[in-house]
């Protein structure tokens, strides 16, 4: 056991790697949001409670602006999860009338991370009731109004169909072209192959073509069971929707195709394929546990995950209903991945078995 380094980095290192992604990963504590805030008032109430949130370890303020129009660009860019609005008059309608209202607007595509933001939110604005009430007899009341974009009936489908279509169709496509070259090593039928006259740019594409159409009348079936199922909502372009699914399933496509020529059995295919992507996709894919919770380096290893780039697509297509002008840097991310894992695997191919 000792003299085998695979079965040594298998016993140690995957222990080590699981306690960490997961001890960093599986939280329901959310730290770092996006906020902006509109303060219209400019008074010393709202100044303080701006305060507070500066004073949080649960959000970042990216600026302050001026017009409901640029925090609904800054939702629709994916720039924000959640914005502040503090109207006129605010300080004075809270002390002579005793009460004042913000509203709170927070990203409800997913919905748990919008619960909780605006419950920090909430207990924030109601530590500063707090401490106006001990210096002041007269009870103050400050009352959030609640909005959910997106989202408003906070229903658990617009969360987790987008992030179960990028699962299912990387883990089945990776999975089935990952074994389909090392098969053929296996079975004995890769000489038919080699000494055909077919280029190995044709037989690596070749390999990829039936399990696009497998895969394309797999994504049909979950968006039919998707929308009349599960009522779940198509707000932006059906067609933009499969270009850009189809676009993921080529990359997803391409990666088994890396892993089949830098493999020899089917079962090291297989492990790879489904240990190798699951555990990645699950915890770094951004639909179970937010990213911005993790440290800076698996925020950084997050970008190679390709169901990462697809989930923020399909929210965006399937829910905010945008067009391709706010996917366009994902859709290069997927082209580029694409590309890359087609040439290695070009690069890979041995036309010659011994």
């Amino acid at each position: 056991m000792f003299r085998d380094r695979k079965t040594l980095l298998l016993l140690f290192g995957m222990p080590i790697v699981q306690i960490l992604l997961f001890g960093f990963a599986l939280t329901n504590e959310i730290k770092n949001s996006k906020i902006v805030i509109a303060d219209f008032a400019k008074d010393i109430a709202s100044q303080e409670i701006i305060g507070k949130i500066e004073a949080s370890k649960n959000f970042n303020i990216e600026k302050s602006i001026l017009s409901s129009q640029e925090i609904e660009a800054a939702f629709k860019k994916g720039e924000i999860k959640i914005a502040i609005v503090f109207p006129n008059n605010f300080n004075y309608d809270l002390r002579h009338s005793n009460k004042a209202q913000i509203q709170v607007i927070a990203d409800a595509s997913d919905p748990n991370t919008a619960t909780t933001l605006t419950n920090y939110i909430t207990s924030i604005v109601n530590d500063y009731q707090q401490d106006i009430w001990k210096t002041s007899k007269v009870p103050y009341r400050i009352m959030p109004e609640l909005r959910m974009l997106y989202n408003p009936d906070l229903k658990g489908a617009p969360n987790f169909v987008p992030g179960v279509m990028a699962m299912v169709l990387l883990l089945v496509c990776v999975m089935m072209t990952s074994i389909s070259i090392v098969r053929e090593k296996e079975l004995g039928t890769m000489e038919v192959l080699l000494v055909s006259p077919f280029k190995p740019f044709l037989v690596i594409v070749s390999k990829m073509i039936p399990y696009l159409f497998i895969s394309l009348l797999n994504l049909v079936i979950i968006l039919v069971l998707s929308v009349f199922l599960l009522e779940m909502p198509i707000r932006g372009s059906l067609i933009l929707l499969v270009a850009e699914s189809t676009l993921f399933i080529i990359t997803a496509l391409s990666l088994g195709l890396f892993i089949s020529t830098v493999t020899d059995t089917q079962q090291a295919a297989m492990s790879i394929s489904m240990l190798g992507m699951m555990l990645p996709t699950i915890l770094l894919g951004g639909y179970m546990f937010p990213i911005e919770n993790m440290p800076i380096a698996l925020q950084v290893v997050s970008n190679i995950v390709p169901a990462k780039w697809f989930y923020i697509i399909v929210k965006a297509i399937m829910l905010k209903g945008l067009g391709f002008s706010y996917i366009w840097k994902e859709t290069l991310v997927l082209a580029g991945m694409a590309m890359l894992f087609l040439l290695i695997s070009l690069r890979n191919f041995k036309i010659r078995l011994a």
